[in-house]
């Protein structure tokens, strides 16, 4: 927030090249405001809502009170990691002895496949330097971000498992329960998640899902669990969840 007036405060976009954008008075909290610095100050970051955008008289309308929690904490959380981001690339120029402007390209060439940089950093520290080879990379700086990407970056995940019962009494029943067993580990995952499944003792067989987050590991234990039953079935056996 860069200065506040009677009317409303005039914040500078950190996403957008430092363009000034104002929330008015009314937009800055759900109950009324009687003075608008008991709301806001000098110098404060804050996750905004854009609201209106008028090209021609270049003005960019912004609200607080309609942002939500979740809004701010998904944005900080964006926001550390783009700055951590920006870091470790600076660090690879300053080791290569290169300079912003080639950082700025290597930027634009992640930009066409990742949605930030951090998620590609990210990506390298579980499949390396192919990550940016991939994108047409120089070698010096695929290595140089892959090496300081496992440097800084610590990977976080969660682990969910499940049980299933499997089974088959046709004269295929064993290759028909290894079939669906091997389907669960093959249904589509998103990237960094693992599909593990061993035996308790037969029929019954552990899925076990690790991956970013909660989120994800349960939605991939639905689909392999689901896989496997879906599968057996199929092939005339027996299958449901125990857990």
């Amino acid at each position: 927030m860069t200065r506040i007036s009677d009317y409303g405060a005039y914040v500078k976009l950190d996403e957008y090249n430092d363009k000034e954008a104002l929330v008015h008075i009314s937009e800055m909290a759900t109950t009324w405001v009687r003075n608008i610095r008991n709301h806001a100050r000098e110098g404060q970051k804050l996750v905004l809502k854009v609201l209106r955008v008028n090209a021609q008289k270049g003005q960019i309308d912004l609200s607080l009170r309609r942002v939500t929690g979740r809004d701010k904490t998904d944005k900080l959380l964006d926001w550390k990691k783009s700055k951590r981001a920006d870091s470790i690339l600076g660090l690879a120029a300053e080791k290569i002895g290169s300079d912003s402007k080639k950082v700025d390209e290597i930027k634009t060439k992640i930009f066409e496949k990742y949605p930030n940089t951090f998620t590609a950093l990210e990506i390298s520290v579980e499949k390396g330097e192919k990550t940016f080879k991939d994108l047409d990379i120089e070698a010096d700086w695929a290595s140089t971000l892959t090496e300081l990407a496992n440097q800084k970056i610590k990977i976080d995940t969660a682990t969910v498992k499940g049980t299933i019962e499997v089974s088959s009494t046709n004269t295929t029943g064993v290759d028909d329960v290894k079939k669906a067993l091997i389907n669960a580990k093959k249904v589509e995952e998103p990237s960094g998640t693992q599909i593990n499944v061993y035996t308790i003792g037969a029929p019954k067989y552990r899925v076990e899902i690790t991956a970013k987050n909660y989120s994800i590991a349960e939605k991939t234990l639905e689909a392999a669990t689901n896989e496997a039953i879906k599968t057996i079935k199929s092939l005339g056996g027996t299958g449901h969840k125990i857990n």
